[in-house]
């Protein structure tokens, strides 16, 4: 968001109250206890401190999901400076040594697999504190109190949603429960805790305006796409005991079909004319954007409520400061090779190395890869000068994911130390996601040629995104004729998946939600290892890598009521 001025933001600082371990129930000093602001008087600062839980990420937690979602994935490296650089994110690259106790391991002793649990379930503890005294109070103390109560229950679903993609068994705790410390992580199956999260977002949809007077308030039908997605991946059912794709709910993907048609419909949304608006901060609020978690520099808070999520991830460079993670692999760049029809190679994309001399490319590459000898961000005057902008270049090449970065003049950046924070929104829904969440879901339901049209217009839209580009790329981009049997459909629609949403964090939870995890990233270590050898250390274990341990320190706080991941 826009630079602005708001003073209430201090109530922010609140950590409240209730969560699942021991962390959350420590009172803080120099803040109200919980019997001094749960009051209908002071519902207001209860919602607005369970909202503020959505921008309390950090690099080492972060909403864009670049760590767990593309690290892991085979689309990104680590970078920085070597693989001892934050560690855990090194791990995350190569699937070992994963364990649950990550606190232990040198050289940082950092346990990213416990933050990312703690900012979950704080977010889940502010919305329950709020969704206490909203219950309790009556239409006439809180007017909007049933629309208070679908927006703390969209967010209470977000940071579960979160938690479920990232360990699958997590204890389902709301605000009707007593002692959270009583409460499993496998109190309920997978499928029910499916339905907690939907359930949640049913209520939101419900209650919710289409419009709401405020922005960055939840409406109706950004809780319908969120719901779209939850049956989306609910409805690819796992093995408990190895993660295995076992069945493919029908029902559940007519449930996607007819929620993604509710927003569709709606004609609030829209693909915009150039893919490159989604990444400038100049058009944040545009027409593609569903949900977004709102950001702000200089609001009156210390050190304002930007965006900490890309911090590592600008380039060694005057301009930002540092630091160089988030690094595209070969493997992802040549994904965008296209052949003489501007259709994906397929089965040979990864022949050859991407060279800007000869081959031609989907133009999104261009919107998605900062690299050498090309503009950074479409400023022509502002060019990749090759290594000096890597901090290790030699372990993890020079390319820059430049989706999550700002310009070195927009004025969304501000300075905190050495690193670069954004007050550019997070955007967690995006128009283009929801349009291939239906196409994915026709297919599946043998309706391809209906799954054929979507899939046209986002390239369509793609060999239309050239205007700012100022490459010497060779671009060709074309629609299908036909997207072929259902097994054929599946792969294209798999493919525009990684190229329109690349490095958006989504990657590995759709290699997890499809079942083929195992078989896509030992294919990818197989030829990268030769480009980059650390990855000689990688070793992806089918039924355990799918998803993360349950932290130790979770485990001991619930009294060893937890059970631990499957092989861990």
């Amino acid at each position: 968001m826009k630079r602005y001025i708001n003073n209430y933001i201090s109530i922010l600082a609140l950590v409240l109250f209730t969560g699942c371990s021991d962390f959350l129930e420590v009172e803080p000093q120099a803040t109200l206890s919980e019997s001094q602001v749960t009051t209908p008087e002071n519902v207001d600062k209860l919602v607005i401190a369970a909202y503020s839980s959505l921008g309390n990420d950090h690099y080492v937690s972060p909403h864009l999901l670049w760590p767990t979602g593309n690290l892991r994935a085979g689309d990104a490296h680590k970078g920085g400076n070597g693989p001892a650089d934050i560690f855990g994110y090194h791990v995350l690259s190569v699937f070992k040594p994963i364990i649950a106790d990550m606190s232990s391991l040198p050289p940082d002793l950092l346990d990213l697999f416990d933050i990312r649990w703690s900012r979950d379930f704080i977010g889940i503890s502010r919305a329950n504190s709020a969704l206490k005294v909203l219950n309790n109070a009556s239409l006439e103390e809180v007017p909007l109190r049933d629309q208070r109560i679908g927006e703390m229950r969209f967010i209470r679903a977000f940071f579960y949603f979160d938690a479920k993609i990232h360990w699958k068994r997590v204890p389902f705790i709301d605000e009707f429960i007593e002692d959270p410390k009583m409460v499993s992580n496998v109190e309920l199956t997978d499928q029910e805790l499916w339905n907690k999260i939907a359930e949640d977002l049913e209520y939101a949809k419900d209650v919710l305006p289409v419009t709401q007077s405020q922005i960055g308030r939840i409406n109706k039908l950004q809780a319908t796409a969120f719901l779209a997605k939850v049956k989306l991946y609910q409805a690819y059912e796992q093995s408990d005991m190895d993660h295995s794709v076992i069945n493919i709910n029908q029902t559940m993907l007519e449930e996607v079909v007819n929620l993604c048609d509710e927003v569709i419909n709606s004609g609030k949304y829209s693909l915009v004319s150039d893919y490159a608006m989604n990444f400038l901060n100049e058009f944040e609020f545009n027409d593609e954007v569903i949900f977004a978690i709102q950001r702000s520099i200089e609001d009156g808070s210390p050190d304002g409520r930007g965006s900490w999520s890309g911090a590592l991830n600008y380039p060694q460079d005057p301009a930002w400061g540092c630091c160089g993670f988030h690094v595209p692999t070969q493997n992802f760049v040549n994904a965008f090779k296209t052949d003489a029809n501007g259709l994906p190679l397929f089965g040979t994309f990864n022949n050859n190395n991407y060279d800007v001399a000869t081959d031609a490319v989907d133009p999104r590459l261009d919107h998605t890869v900062s690299m050498e000898g090309k503009p950074f961000k479409y400023d022509p005057s502002f060019v990749h000068p090759g290594d000096g902008w890597a901090r290790n270049p030699g372990t993890y090449g020079n390319y820059v994911s430049m989706k999550e970065l700002d310009e070195p003049d927009c004025e969304c950046r501000a300075a905190n130390g050495p690193f670069t924070i954004s007050s550019r929104n997070t955007t967690i829904i995006r128009y283009a996601d929801l349009l291939l969440w239906k196409a994915e879901a026709l297919i599946e339901l043998n309706r391809i040629s209906e799954a054929l049209p979507i899939i046209n217009d986002i390239r369509d839209r793609a060999a239309n995104s050239r205007g700012r580009l100022n490459n010497a790329s060779i671009y060709n981009v074309g629609s299908y004729s036909s997207l072929g049997s259902q097994e054929e459909a599946r792969e294209k629609l798999r493919w525009e998946r990684r190229l329109e949403l690349g490095l958006e964090g989504w990657r590995f939870f759709d290699l997890v939600r499809w079942g083929i995890a195992k078989e896509t990233l030992d294919a990818y270590q197989a030829v990268e290892v030769t480009r980059a050898p650390y990855l000689i250390d990688y070793e992806f274990t089918a039924g355990k890598n799918e998803y993360m341990p349950i932290p130790h320190k979770q485990v001991i706080a619930s009294n060893f009521l937890y059970e631990q991941n499957p092989k861990y």
